[in-house]
């Protein structure tokens, strides 16, 4: 059978990737071809710990900058690349190492907690990163009673909700989540009255206010998986629905809205992940000084 121009290139990428000894790490927001060509497919701290976890010398991160930044600090002897090199996070963009110092100032009794959706500048003026998963523990793991929240104002707003210390957020957001409104809701349940909405908490908060249920990434997929309903709707980057129906054929999953596209996540393509293989570049590096201060913060998260 005659080969299709993609599979001649998933071939030669599956051969790259052999003679490089590599790895392939896909966000679950990345298109369905990238995602299906990946050793490993998850969101970006677990893919980070895979990495540093995997006895290979390349890894190649499909996903957006800070992510693969976040690879590089805790594998500092690796090869880490980003096909695109041009992808990165409009959120983690909205602060700077500059702007966090200011606050310290401002607030010399508060803790600065980071969303791991940061630069690795930020990470280095950090006391400790999180998670949307994990970002209430984290807070709760600290000795203060003041919080500066970076840089997800909704996140930040969300933790306010399940601890009684004052939490300050940054006034930044995800330009996807941001998005989503209550209308888009009441309108998913009218089209779907027997699905369970699932949300990510980057979302307003009206919109968490109103799903039956509020998860990271990876906790949206788990609840799929184990939860009662045969139906969702998802409220979150609509590159995740591919995973999912390739885990859960049985579930229907549908988007909260259509419009959900990160397209800085759907910069990585086939044609790219070639591309960094047979060239090695681009080649994400983090300053020696600045990734062992933002692996402590990642590490005192990880610690907890």
């Amino acid at each position: 059978m005659e080969q299709t121009g993609t599979d001649s290139i998933v071939a030669h990428i599956r051969a790259l990737k052999e003679e490089r000894d590599a790895v392939i790490l896909a966000h679950n927001y990345q298109i369905p071809g990238v995602q299906d060509i990946a050793d490993f497919v998850g969101d970006s701290l677990e893919l980070s710990r895979v990495a540093a976890a995997q006895r290979v010398p390349v890894i190649v991160f499909c996903g957006v900058d800070f992510m693969a930044e976040t690879a590089a600090i805790l594998s500092p002897k690796k090869t880490v690349l980003l096909p695109a090199g041009d992808a990165c996070c409009p959120m983690a963009e909205m602060i700077t190492a500059g702007e966090v110092r200011l606050l310290r100032n401002r607030f010399p009794d508060a803790a600065v907690v980071c969303y791991v959706n940061t630069t690795a500048d930020v990470k280095a003026e950090s006391d400790i990163c999180c998670t949307s998963a994990n970002a209430v523990n984290v807070v709760e793991s600290l000795d203060a009673r003041q919080i500066l929240f970076i840089p997800d104002r909704n996140l930040g707003r969300y933790v306010a909700r399940f601890t009684k210390k004052e939490v300050l957020p940054w006034e930044g957001f995800c330009i996807v989540h941001d998005r989503f409104t209550a209308k888009e809701v009441t309108e998913a349940r009218r089209m779907h009255p027997g699905a369970e909405v699932l949300v990510h908490p980057e979302c307003r908060p009206e919109v968490i206010d109103l799903a039956d249920h509020v998860f990271s990434t990876s906790g949206i997929i788990r609840h799929v998986g184990t939860g009662p309903a045969r139906e969702y709707v998802i409220g979150t980057e609509v590159g995740i629905l591919h995973r999912i129906h390739k885990l859960y054929p049985d579930r229907a999953a549908y988007p909260l809205a259509r419009h959900a596209v990160c397209v800085n996540m759907k910069k990585t393509t086939l044609s790219t992940v070639l591309s960094s293989l047979e060239r090695m570049e681009p080649r994400i590096q983090v300053d020696t000084a600045i990734a062992a201060r933002a692996r402590t913060a990642i590490e005192r998260m990880l610690a907890v």
